[in-house]
């Protein structure tokens, strides 16, 4: 009796301590996202602002408003993000903000991380963009194709066959823009630019933002 009252302990013990381990561990990003919300309650984000979202080419575009000081524009890009991220906290990064436009740039990380083809990053886009024309059905919507980046050059078919999906989904839909960025990060000979890239030959340089900024420009509300 004593060995099984010993058994029964043990295993109640490693049941409590499984249900606090699954209880403490967050889902991907949520401290970006507590982040967010934290500022938004220390200083108020502006009403019904371009609201630019996705993975890192965003976050790290700190000084948007820089690049374009006529619009009212909130920078929701967090960590290394995929469009399934994105659709995870759409929520709260999107939809509280009644934004009066919507900017993306995500699907670069799905792809390379060698678990989604062109075709799933394209559903997974689709999952994502009916849900926000859902609950904000007249607010335009604007993608930034997916970059060339050099450091992910194995993904590259993979890459202009998301975008290609991505753009003719979208040329059915209203009030919507695929704004194709590659053209002005490429050579003569088709490859990128060494020097759009930082050191990791993934993340932009100023350089490569302005190109982005200067094509982009005419798309924003």
């Amino acid at each position: 009796m004593k060995f099984a009252g010993c058994v029964i302990l043990l295993l109640s013990s490693l049941t409590a301590f499984s249900q606090a381990q699954s209880q403490s561990v967050k889902p991907p990003f949520e401290s970006e996202i507590l982040a967010f919300e934290q500022a938004d309650r220390t200083s108020p984000p502006p009403q019904h602002p371009i609201v630019f979202t996705g993975s890192s080419s965003i976050r790290f575009w700190t000084d948007l408003s820089r690049y374009f000081p006529d619009k009212t524009i909130l920078n929701r890009g967090f960590g290394g993000s995929q469009l399934s991220d994105v659709l995870r906290y759409v929520d709260r990064v999107i939809l509280p903000y009644q934004p009066k436009q919507i900017v993306l740039y995500a699907g670069e990380n799905d792809i390379a991380s060698g678990k989604q083809s062109a075709q799933q990053t394209y559903e997974r886009f689709v999952s994502l963009f009916n849900y926000v024309r859902k609950k904000l059905p007249n607010v335009p919507f604007t993608f930034i194709a997916i970059k060339p980046s050099p450091s992910r050059r194995q993904y590259f078919g993979e890459v202009d066959e998301a975008n290609r999906l991505i753009s003719r989904f979208l040329a059915r839909q209203r009030n919507t823009d695929f704004v194709d960025i590659r053209p002005v990060m490429l050579k003569a000979n088709g490859q990128p630019e060494g020097d759009l890239f930082r050191s990791d030959s993934l993340h932009m340089t100023e350089k490569g933002y302005q190109r982005w900024a200067k094509v982009l420009k005419p798309y924003l509300k």
